[in-house]
């Protein structure tokens, strides 16, 4: 039986929070086969390292048979990840947060 975890990432997810973050997430895959479903719903801002860490954390999670799962989107996440072109690379549809609405994105 796959482990499941689920992790809600908060604020910022750039360089001044990476050493924190990638060690809460290494934790939360610490169990081989792993799935982590992650919230994004909150984040305020993601640069090139946060990025990096998601990327990181979905490769670590496949290397050990689990998966990563992205949901709930904030508008900060979904402006990163169509500029980069990261929706494909992710394989999650791009699901905005409950309190974040289409029209608030498109502000």
């Amino acid at each position: 039986m796959k482990t499941r975890a689920t992790i809600a990432l908060e604020g910022d997810i750039t360089i001044y929070r990476a050493v924190e973050l990638h060690r809460r997430l290494q934790l939360a895959l610490s169990q081989p086969g792993t799935r982590l479903d992650m919230d994004l719903s909150a984040v305020t801002d993601l640069d090139s390292a946060g990025v990096q860490l998601l990327m990181a954390a979905k490769r670590a999670a496949e290397a050990t048979g689990g998966s990563l799962v992205l949901a709930g989107h904030s508008p900060a996440v979904v402006d990163v990840f169509e500029m980069m072109n990261l929706a494909g690379f992710f394989g999650d549809p791009i699901v905005m947060g409950s309190q974040t609405t289409h029209e608030e994105h498109a502000r």
